[in-house]
């Protein structure tokens, strides 16, 4: 049995968490071979089932990359006899052969968004979008089996188009975010002081701006004894945006902008901060949520579906638009040590809901049926 996998849209942190862990756990299936194409950015495990495939086609681009999908990617499926071709992107433009099924996997819920759609200006960008959606919905629809990652995600696009074979399957969480009651060293690049940190990239829906908003509504005493560490990409315009008002409303001195943090030192980052923010009002499965709840620390969470979904009576939740709110609830956590006690066990017990291993077993237990399932009627 091959499975061949076209993972070179896994660019970013998101996709590539989830092959990681999903190739970490290949089931152990008698003749079960794993051709996996993806960026050299991404290192896969070592194992005996897994190959990497090489094309000197270039892929980086996006329009090359559909080129070669569409051109080439099908003589590979038939030179390898493939049994099924897996695109987690979302986007399949791959005429797969006979006999080789689809499987494909909804994760990128901003072509979907309309509030976020709206606030991108007018360019190739907000055209992306509108195409991608398109073709993510064609992709669900044709599919043999597709994936989804949330409920909520689900229930989107069920209504706009019908799904044929749909399945639900969280992301997990890795082990190594799962540091609570242990003993973990503290990142000299951490401040000395107490800190309450939100890691996300800066984009409009991810909502620093408000974050930082609401910080500076805390009274002195509290800022004084907890800064704001913001850790993440900073290669966007929200991010300039973000820093102007930091120096306007002076709380440069408090309010910290990290960039971001190598994905190795995060278990470490989330287990030492006082309390974890999470403001994203667009997501499909908050990864960055999961994560800091099995750290084992208080979590407060944008209230806007899908993260009610995994952060459940495990988190505090306010309205990512309203920095009045996001400031009450911080202040309430903030002055209530029994209550920031109780959240943070409330946290770890939700997080045991989450596990990689258990998610990809799931992801792998559904392709191998599908095949199996195909080659029965053949």
């Amino acid at each position: 049995m091959k499975i061949v996998v076209n993972a070179f849209s896994a660019r970013l942190g998101g996709g590539q968490t989830y092959l990681r862990n999903l190739l970490a756990h290949l089931p152990d299936c008698e003749g079960l071979e794993v051709l996996v194409y993806a960026p050299t950015s991404l290192e896969l495990p070592c194992h005996p089932r897994l190959r990497r495939g090489h094309t000197r086609w270039p892929t980086e681009n996006p329009l090359t990359r559909a080129v070669w999908e569409r051109l080439i990617l099908p003589v590979v499926l038939r030179r390898e006899r493939a049994d099924a071709l897996f695109c987690p992107g979302g986007v399949v433009t791959t005429k797969a052969p006979k006999g080789c099924r689809v499987v494909t996997m909804f994760r990128n819920m901003i072509p979907f968004d309309q509030r976020v759609r709206d606030s991108i200006p007018w360019g190739r960008q907000r055209v992306r979008n509108w195409l991608l959606q398109r073709v993510m919905l064609s992709s669900m629809a044709s599919a043999d089996l597709t994936i989804f990652i949330s409920e909520y995600a689900r229930g989107i696009i069920e209504r706009l188009r019908r799904i044929k074979n749909p399945v639900t399957i969280p992301h997990g969480i890795s082990h190594v975010f799962r540091t609570h009651g242990q003993e973990v060293a503290r990142p000299a690049f951490l401040p000395r002081r107490e800190y309450l940190l939100y890691v996300s990239r800066f984009d409009v829906y991810k909502h620093h701006y408000e974050v930082v908003s609401a910080y500076a509504k805390l009274p002195e005493l509290l800022r004084s004894r907890f800064v704001l560490l913001l850790a993440g990409e900073t290669d966007l315009p929200e991010a300039t945006r973000v820093k102007d008002l930091i120096d306007r409303l002076g709380v440069g001195s408090q309010v910290m902008v990290m960039g971001a943090i190598p994905y190795r030192d995060l278990p470490a980052v989330y287990h030492h901060a006082h309390l974890t923010l999470f403001a994203s009002s667009c997501e499909n499965c908050p990864n960055i949520l999961l994560e800091a709840l099995g750290a084992g620390r208080p979590v407060l969470s944008s209230s806007v579906m899908p993260m009610p979904e995994f952060g459940g009576d495990g988190v505090v939740y306010f309205s990512p638009f309203d920095p009045e709110d996001i400031a009450a609830r911080l202040l309430e956590v903030l002055s209530d040590p029994g209550l920031a006690r109780r959240m943070a066990v409330a946290a770890a017990e939700r997080s045991e809901k989450f596990d990689w291993a258990a998610s990809a077993r799931q992801t792998w237990g559904q392709i191998l049926t599908l095949v199996e399932a195909n080659q029965a009627r053949v």
